[in-house]
């Protein structure tokens, strides 16, 4: 047996022994050396379903090790990623080579020059055919002293439609999670993900809750365009859900301009002030943001929030009718959470908690008065932030938070 033989048959096994995409590139870049093939530099480029991220590339060198980039869809508006020879392999479908060493080599992409002054002799791009028809793209490059030599070239096309099926496999079950992570949340995704898809499979769980909506939606949505109204939004949850997801949180459901969130506690509650302490400190940093936010041109009322913050059990699981099902949380608490918050815009509060979450935050509140709950025999105590204005006392996860959750790095496409 050959020895590319032998990285052939690995792939073609499912290249089992790397758990990630990117062992799975370190992995085989190493075989590949041992098998004679004297590489300098891999990438691979696999374009993915993602509300940020166009795709993602996974660079490899002989000296550094592997990197991996996520690529946002700005880059397809610049010029170099338009003028790289990956974009001609997805336009053509077909591999492309430069033996970048000869001297009649043409220079028909910019980032040829980079290459060959850094020592490159050969450049080989193939295209990875997924089986729905989309294109992604392998490169390999040599410093080899003339390129290449054809058995060694051989051997690189030998290995391309094994990995071209761990890569499409590797690439679904990452799109099957990103969906299910922009849809239903991570915790969620990672649950139904693991099989729990049955309805009323369910499970008691304790957790913090939130739920939280816009003061005055119902009048802006009748006087606002409706392209107006969605960049509001929009803005409005952006000033939650990245501080939500930077402290634990799952989002489980936006319901119009409302937002229900939970943050899970272990199962004896040991974790319940760390958790109520965090879930105050995005309370307090999206109270902040949304002050800030600009409302809509000819929009005199400034954009306001209600927030209700609870802790207690909700059953947690699929709930639905037929085959359509959702992935949330219901149960008193759930409930007790939603009359808090209408209960807030009444006492003229952006923020109110539970007597139980409040007991979890000392210092943090002051009581408001007792007041009669729809649907809850007994009165309680609803209570409000002893200083509203005070700015929220976090680490740098608030920062990070006020952009999109692992801003991409500079990703390059050759």
């Amino acid at each position: 047996m050959s020895a590319i033989q032998s990285v052939v048959e690995w792939l073609e096994d499912g290249a089992r022994s790397s758990q990630l995409s990117e062992d799975v590139l370190t992995e085989l870049c190493r075989r590949m050396v041992e098998a004679g093939i004297p590489l300098w530099r891999a990438a691979v480029f696999v374009t993915t379903l993602h509300p940020d991220f166009m795709g993602r590339a996974f660079y490899w060198r002989d000296d550094t090790g592997i990197k991996v980039v996520e690529a946002g869809y700005d880059m397809m508006e610049r010029e170099e990623y338009l003028q790289s020879p990956v974009v001609a392999v997805y336009g053509t479908r077909q591999p492309l080579r430069r033996h970048l060493a000869d001297p009649a080599c043409p220079d028909d992409y910019p980032v040829f020059k980079e290459f060959r002054a850094d020592g490159a002799t050969d450049y080989v791009a193939f295209p990875l055919a997924f089986t729905d028809g989309s294109i992604h793209v392998a490169t390999w490059m040599t410093r080899q002293a003339g390129g290449f030599t054809p058995q060694q070239y051989a051997d690189l096309t030998a290995v391309i439609a094994p990995l071209t099926r761990v890569a499409e496999i590797r690439a679904l079950r990452r799109t099957a999670a990103n969906l299910l992570n922009t849809y239903v949340g991570r915790q969620a995704g990672e649950q139904i993900l693991a099989g729990r898809i049955r309805r009323g499979h369910v499970e008691a769980i304790q957790a913090v809750l939130w739920l939280s909506d816009m003061r005055g939606f119902t009048a802006r949505s009748e006087r606002l365009p409706p392209g107006e109204l969605i960049d509001l939004l929009n803005r409005y949850f952006d000033c939650q859900v990245p501080v939500i997801l930077a402290y634990g949180g799952e989002v489980l459901k936006f319901i119009g301009d409302g937002l229900l969130a939970i943050f899970p506690l272990g199962g004896d509650r040991s974790d319940a002030r760390e958790a109520c302490r965090r879930a105050l400190i995005c309370a307090r940093t999206a109270q902040a943001q949304i002050a800030a936010l600009e409302a809509p041109a000819g929009e005199h009322d400034a954009v306001r929030f209600g927030l209700a913050l609870h802790i207690g059990e909700v059953m947690y699981g699929n709930i639905g009718g037929g085959n359509r099902l959702d992935f949330t949380c219901i149960g008193p608490a759930v409930n007790l959470a939603a009359r808090l918050e209408k209960r807030a815009a009444s006492l003229g509060r952006a923020v109110v908690a539970s007597a139980e979450f409040a007991g979890f935050a000392p210092g943090e509140f002051i009581p408001l008065g007792e007041f009669t709950v729809a649907g809850i025999s007994a009165p309680q105590t609803v209570f409000g932030l002893a200083d509203p204005t005070r700015p929220a006392e976090g680490d740098d996860a608030v920062s990070r938070s006020r952009s999109p959750e692992g801003r991409p790095g500079t990703a390059r496409t050759s």
